[in-house]
């Protein structure tokens, strides 16, 4: 069982971006065990690569997220993930992220999505679903673009996750990180 280190908000490694995984190789195979023993191991429903320091387009979801899922239901593996498709309404529901310790915000997402990817075993799979399915797809797809929860929430609630974080690394790595840029104002 190998955990991988989570990379924190503001590493500008969250925004790189990231590639299509060309061929699935036994590195990737223990790319994705290593994904997914550490997103069971931090208790998360999903994981992406970007957030491991990968930069391959690959995401990770608990099979509880499915509806009806369990302890038994094994995980899923997207490998080039693509958003098909999103709708069914908006719903603004409380969020928290592997990337952002402790901090849980309200975002605003289509209430359903679907994604097609390959698995693991290289077969195309479209998986859809609303609820937790649909957000986790979202949240862990956004990833992939550098999209962060950050990017959803108004400017209050950005200063406040930011003080968050700053806090979170002054406790935990010795100190605060550097603020990370922010684009002009316009005025």
């Amino acid at each position: 069982m190998a955990v991988l280190d989570i990379v924190k908000f503001p590493d500008p490694r969250l925004r790189e971006p990231t590639f299509e995984v060309a061929e699935i190789t036994d590195d990737i195979r223990q790319l994705v065990r290593d994904m997914i023993d550490t997103m069971y191991s931090l208790n998360a429903a999903g994981v992406a690569a970007i957030q491991v320091g990968r930069l391959e387009r690959i995401f990770v979801l608990d099979g509880k997220c499915i509806p009806g899922g369990d302890d038994n239901t094994p995980p899923l593996v997207f490998i080039n993930p693509e958003l098909v498709e999103t709708g069914k309404g908006l719903a603004v529901v409380e969020e928290g992220c592997l990337s952002f310790p402790g901090v849980f915000v309200e975002v605003k997402r289509p209430r359903w999505a679907k994604v097609r990817a390959k698995n693991v075993d290289g077969q195309t799979v479209e998986v859809d679903g609303d609820a937790l399915m649909g957000r986790a797809l979202q949240h862990e797809f956004d990833h992939l673009s550098g999209r962060l929860m950050i990017d959803l929430v108004g400017a209050l609630k950005k200063e406040m996750i930011k003080r968050k974080m700053n806090r979170w690394h002054a406790e935990h790595d010795g100190a605060a990180p550097p603020p990370a840029r922010s684009a002009p104002e316009i005025a």
